[in-house]
């Protein structure tokens, strides 16, 4: 029963702060705002799917917070090299 409630909040908390992290992705003012709150958001959504894993007592959304934390790390990385250099993917070679 308590444990019920602490996820219960625990997710009602997620979820603000989510919120607030797309505000903050519309809004931002400047690029780099934009991707640490994208990022952020992607976190929130691994606490999320755990606590709901926890919430449910199930393991079937073990492999959804997987999916989602390689997801959030593969847009992180694009990004940043996308900021470094203007694109994502060079196509030069080193000879």
């Amino acid at each position: 029963m308590i444990i019920q409630i602490a996820l219960s909040i625990g997710l009602l908390l997620y979820s603000i702060s989510t919120f607030l992290y797309l505000y903050r992705i519309l809004k931002g003012p400047t690029t780099s705002d934009k991707v640490v709150a994208l990022d952020s958001i992607g976190m929130n959504l691994v606490a999320i799917v755990a606590l709901l894993s926890m919430f449910y007592d199930t393991n079937a959304f073990l492999d959804v917070i997987l999916l989602i934390a390689l997801l959030a790390f593969i847009g992180t990385v694009s990004f940043a090299k996308f900021i470094e250099n203007g694109k994502v993917i060079d196509r030069e070679r080193d000879n």
